[in-house]
């Protein structure tokens, strides 16, 4: 490389990684509507402002995306179903039945709701209403602005540069090679679903082995600090939130130091797809340490980052994706698992066996948050929906963080695990699921104890 592409390279790499850093990790202080200070994250600040500024119509805007949605998706992938391009529109519409049919689902309930008509099931102020004026207006502001400012953490060589310092203790620590280091950190910092995809190309590709591949999309594919923000933002603990989002890292690594060493996990093959069981050699070169290897390797990466139009063409792709595909998805799922949960006595009692597990953790309001433990399952956002109104800061700040904890979800990382070409069934993510719930609850309970 040119000594000048150089330069260029460390600058944007060093500035724009700085500017990530803020935007989704530095914690501020802003005055909410009543002038009383309160702490928030940039992103999350730049996305209250904006749901301030479009008001009342955020509403049309979901209804109105959800439904272009739902019916773009039913001509695609009926007339187009054949069609193998790489365009945006068909990225974003071609998909199974399955997702046709969850999108068609949810506009329906959209506009059951914005027009008031219909099953008074679906637009109760416990149910579809509540998904559809309390968490949707929020995930279409932050959507936004993570969709547009997320490259500044992926793309500029922040996680190139990170990469290379944790690889010494990926192999005896996580029983993965080195190299998955940024893959678990595009899921940690970015969004699992990215990680999901990272991990089954890299399957495919012949550099992670059948367990390796599932480990890292069933242990370290957690959702975003976007997703972690909304979660806060529902339950009202966004003063708490660097303790929130600490408890789930931790919660989190203990998770994926147990769970490779464990049923299911340990049993699945270290077998790469072509059939071959040799691991692959990773090393960093003799010629370097970590830290100058990975401020080369992030170096490398600044120098070929997109430019500023393509900065910004790809933030409106990543828009386009979280609003088209993860809003109808979380109306249909949301709506039906709240209608569930209102309406039927299904998760109290699944919940019930729990009970006298959450009391003797000493949780205020063990039974409520006990019928959130397993919903999760369906869509990660539904224990804090179903929790916000209970008045222990405690308790909600446990279904929270366990709700992100436990990872697979099939609204979106668990469909997306299903979907790509990783072998996993779904009895197997479900037990995995529960696994997880197991190691992550008491660890976020006695956090909890000492935050509170």
């Amino acid at each position: 490389m040119k000594q000048s592409s150089v330069l260029v390279g460390r600058l944007k790499f060093i500035i724009l990684s700085l500017l990530g850093i803020y935007l989704f990790l530095i914690p501020i202080t802003v005055t909410d509507d009543k002038g009383n200070p309160e702490t928030s994250l940039p992103v999350a600040f730049l996305a209250n402002t904006a749901l301030d500024w479009i008001g009342d119509y955020a509403g049309l805007i979901i209804m109105l995306l959800i439904c272009v949605s739902a019916v773009m998706s039913l001509i695609y992938s009926t007339a187009f179903s054949s069609s193998t391009k790489r365009t945006i529109t068909n990225e974003l519409f071609n998909v199974n039945w399955i997702w046709v049919v969850v999108r068609i689902i949810g506009a329906i309930f959209a506009v059951f709701i914005y027009f008031d008509f219909g099953p008074g099931v679906v637009i109760n102020e416990n149910t579809g209403l509540m998904v559809y004026n309390d968490l949707l207006p929020t995930l279409l502001a932050v959507f936004f602005f993570a969709g547009l400012f997320l490259p500044l953490l992926m793309d500029f060589g922040l996680l190139e540069f990170l990469g290379p310092m944790f690889a010494p203790v990926m192999r005896p620590v996580f029983k993965l090679p080195g190299r998955s280091t940024v893959d678990n950190l595009a899921s940690f910092i970015g969004d699992g679903t990215v990680g999901v995809m990272i991990t089954s190309q890299q399957y495919e590709q012949g550099f992670y082995t059948r367990r390796e591949a599932t480990v890292i999309a069933t242990t370290f594919s957690v959702v975003s600090i976007t997703f972690a923000i909304v979660i806060a933002q529902t339950i009202g603990l966004m003063d708490y939130f660097f303790k929130f989002y600490l408890s789930v890292i931790i919660s989190c690594v203990v998770a994926a130091f147990i769970m490779p060493r464990v049923w299911p996990l340990k049993q699945i093959p270290d077998q790469y797809s072509n059939g071959s069981t040799e691991q692959l050699n990773e090393k960093i070169p003799k010629t370097h340490n970590p830290i100058t290897w990975g401020f080369e390797q992030a170096t490398e990466k600044a120098v070929k980052s997109p430019g500023v139009k393509q900065f910004f063409i790809n933030g409106i792709k990543t828009i386009l994706d979280m609003w088209l595909a993860v809003l109808p998805v979380v109306m249909t799922i949301g709506t039906i698992a709240t209608i569930v949960a209102e309406y039927t006595p299904t998760f109290s009692i699944l919940g019930a066996p729990f009970v006298p597990l959450l009391e003797l953790m000493q949780i205020p309001y063990a039974k409520e948050a006990s019928e959130t433990l397993l919903i999760g399952f369906a869509d990660m956002f539904l224990p804090s929906l179903l929790i916000s109104d209970v008045p222990s800061d405690m308790t909600r700040f446990i279904v929270g963080a366990l709700s992100i904890s436990q990872l697979i979800y099939l609204s979106e990382v668990g469909g997306v695990i299903l979907g790509s070409k990783i072998p996993v069934s779904l009895g197997k993510l479900f037990m995995i699921y529960i696994i997880r719930t197991i190691i992550a609850l008491p660890i976020i309970v006695i956090l909890a104890h000492i935050f509170f």
